[in-house]
């Protein structure tokens, strides 16, 4: 509703997060980066802070119905790209800013949305305890950590929730980093759990993104490798036609089926959209519908990598790359 996708009027889309929780939407995520400009998307963009501002206005008067979780780190530097800052004092100033933007006296989950790599895991996680401590938070998450990452995090302190990203056609967090979440009770929180719209199947051969879309700049949805992968998400709207289902739900009962906690956060700026989603829980899948549909998303199927050159994620990666 701020960034990535397109752009968006803000009336809408206060009145459709009021009719998503009218519907039982209970769990809203965020960030203060959302709505931060970007090189990489062509159109204008609202502001550092803007999502989180525009949650706090939807939430008047029914901030005790839901949980919000936001997050901290990625900054603008100006010149359209990002840095991600875990200084401890950072932390502290970062919070009391997203407080105020979300009309809050407490959050109830508050990630680390990237990692500093200049900044020990244990120092920034030893801050956010803090805040725990004090009330400001009730519970604290980290964002696309490695499960060693993970494990020195949870020496300093619990960590409540991992957000990654975890889809049918992204899983690459399967190798360790599950097994670890789960051997210090963490719920994983995947985010893109419809492939940033491509298991909607809501896309064609002809589809073209405009620049203010994400998706024009990343690989998956170019060229050879969108044509490839369209035909993967075909074989899901055949399976999902089978089971009366559309072929994000059963993209959503995939990952709700999976043997650890999680909770997926299809991201929405229509009330169709979410009134869909939300049946996916009422979607049942045996063993060999999980099996099958594992087979038919094996990464080695997916063509394309999941960033461009020029990403947030890559360029934490290329600088942590320098530091050591």
């Amino acid at each position: 509703m701020s960034q990535f996708y397109g752009t968006a009027e803000d009336a809408v889309s206060l009145r459709t997060i009021r009719q998503a929780i009218d519907l039982g939407v209970d769990f809203f995520d965020t960030s203060d980066f959302y709505g931060a400009s970007s090189s990489e998307i062509g159109a204008p963009v609202p502001g550092f802070g803007h999502n989180e501002s525009l949650l706090g206005r939807a939430l008047d008067r029914r901030r005790d119905e839901v949980v919000v979780a936001t997050k901290f780190s990625a900054r603008p530097t100006g010149d359209g790209t990002s840095l991600f800052d875990g200084r401890p004092e950072y932390v502290s100033s970062a919070i009391e800013a997203s407080l105020r933007r979300l009309r809050t006296d407490y959050i109830d989950v508050y990630y680390y949305h990237r990692l500093d790599p200049t900044v020990p895991i244990e120092d920034t996680v030893g801050a956010m305890a803090e805040l725990v401590a004090t009330g400001k938070a009730r519970a604290i998450g980290l964002s696309e950590i490695d499960a060693d990452t993970l494990r020195r995090a949870v020496a300093v302190h619990p960590i409540a929730v991992l957000q990654s990203e975890y889809s049918l056609w992204e899983r690459s967090i399967e190798t360790e980093v599950i097994a670890a979440a789960r051997q210090h009770d963490v719920t994983l929180v995947p985010y893109s759990p419809l492939g940033r719209g491509m298991l909607a199947g809501a896309f064609g051969p002809t589809t073209v993104f405009d620049r203010s879309d994400f998706r024009s700049t990343l690989p998956r949805f170019q060229g050879e490798h969108m044509a490839r992968n369209l035909a993967l998400v075909e074989d899901l709207s055949r399976f999902a036609r089978e089971r009366d289902a559309t072929p994000g739900q059963v993209a959503l009962a995939w990952l709700l089926a999976q043997p650890h906690d999680i909770v997926p956060i299809p991201g929405s700026r229509s009330l169709p959209r979410i009134t869909e989603n939300l049946a996916a829980s009422a979607v049942r899948l045996s063993a060999d519908d999980i099996a099958m549909l594992s087979t038919m998303f094996d990464p080695a199927r997916i063509s394309g990598e999941r960033y461009g050159t020029r990403h947030p994620r890559r360029e934490n990666e290329q600088s942590k790359a320098r530091n050591e």
